[in-house]
């Protein structure tokens, strides 16, 4: 049985295989909150066809740590794995 995360978690079973996975507590909290996990809107376009700017606006956004710093393909995978 699952740990009962309060009302900030929606799955609490979800979010917990997660975080068995190693998946850290905030991107755990998103999947577990959202309504269709592992769908993709597929409206946003590829990182790879972004600018390093648009790239470094969207590190911003999410709260990346050294984003200052990242080459444009750092910022990528900073992106992914966040």
């Amino acid at each position: 049985m699952a740990k009962n995360h309060g009302s900030s978690i929606k799955n609490d079973e979800k979010y917990e295989v997660l975080r068995d996975e190693g998946i850290s507590k905030e991107k755990a909290a998103r999947i577990a909150n959202s309504k269709k996990p592992g769908k993709k809107g597929g409206q946003s376009s590829k990182y790879e066809a972004r600018s390093k700017e648009d790239l470094y606006e969207k590190a911003k956004e999410v709260g990346i740590e050294g984003r200052s710093k990242m080459s444009k393909n750092e910022l990528i995978e900073a992106l992914r794995n966040h």
